[in-house]
């Protein structure tokens, strides 16, 4: 009988965006920008990657997969941020759904990436001799696509599962875009909510920490290697192929960490909000930037393709 007199929501409403009128215009300006930046930057780096055959090299292989990926990621979440910033702040059900769903399976995706990039990295430094014959393209593109499917396939239960649960009540979404734990809340059953909430989390924190050990052990034997180098130079040029790879690892998983690694912690709608930004937004942000300025070989092939630019227009 209590079912019967319940109506399942078929929309949600973020709450998390602001309501005035101004600061949803500085806002929006701000996140438009951001926006473009990742895109163009990522187009950027993809092309120059094709464009120079010297960058056809693993390294840059990769580079370029994880701003494809990184494309995606953030056209998930962002453009729907940016129409909730002007106009009605909603999200139908199946939108929602479809948002949780590519947002997880291109953020998978990544941490999986970044893991095969760690190993490459690993193969260049510990084993310089093998790595040519044991890193061909052929390997690339199936780590690349392995990387993919296990991306898009790891949330397809969670979603499917979620997709069957009634929502009743309240359909306001404590957040800035659908995730699992916000939309598990108002879900109506209570009890397979809260066991279900509790093993998306034991979920969320294997693929976290699997893929962080994997790096961590990576980084290990390569910190080993640079070591055992003699010359200052050497141990310089040889760390320099991995700072770009660790720093973006870094500010990756240290948000996606605060965000899925505090269990049954709860933390304020404002600190929900500021990491649910700072591994959407702001760390994708920051990821063209370093493959770019921090990367002699991008920055040298970027200002040349500029230079042919001016030549061509002047």
């Amino acid at each position: 009988m209590e079912n019967a007199n319940q109506t399942t929501a078929h929309e949600f409403i973020f709450s998390a965006f602001p309501y005035s009128w101004r600061d949803s215009v500085i806002c929006f300006v701000i996140l438009l920008f951001i926006y473009a930046f990742i895109v163009v930057g990522n187009v950027v780096i993809i092309t120059v990657v094709q464009l120079n055959i010297h960058l056809h090299t693993p390294m840059y292989f990769f580079i370029s997969a994880l701003s494809f990926l990184e494309i995606w990621y953030t056209t998930a979440t962002i453009p729907k941020m940016l129409s909730c910033l002007l106009r009605e702040k909603s999200i139908s059900l199946n939108g929602c759904l479809l948002q949780m769903y590519f947002f997880h399976s291109t953020g998978i995706s990544e941490v999986c990436l970044l893991t095969a990039m760690a190993f490459d990295r690993y193969l260049a430094i510990c084993s310089p001799l093998h790595y040519p014959t044991i890193m061909t393209s052929k390997l690339c593109a199936w780590l690349t696509l392995g990387c993919c499917v296990c991306g898009f396939a790891t949330p397809l239960p969670e979603i499917a599962w979620i997709s069957t649960l009634p929502f009743c009540g309240s359909n306001h979404l404590e957040h800035i875009f659908c995730d699992f734990l916000p939309v598990l809340r108002l879900a109506c059953t209570d009890t397979q909510a809260i066991l279900m909430i509790q093993v998306v989390d034991i979920v969320h924190a294997v693929e976290i920490i699997t893929a962080v050990m994997l790096i961590f052990m990576s980084y290990i034997g390569i910190v080993a290697v640079i070591l055992r180098i003699c010359s200052t130079e050497g141990r310089r040029k040889a760390f320099s192929t991995c700072i770009s790879h660790l720093t973006v690892f870094l500010l990756f998983f240290g948000s996606v960490a605060l965000m899925y690694l505090h269990f049954s912690a709860t933390y304020s709608l404002f600190w929900d909000t500021a990491i649910a930004l700072a591994f959407a937004v702001v760390s994708p942000f920051f990821n063209p930037i370093i493959y770019s300025l921090r990367n002699k070989e991008i920055k040298e092939a970027i200002k040349k393709h500029m230079s042919q630019a001016n030549i061509f227009f002047s």
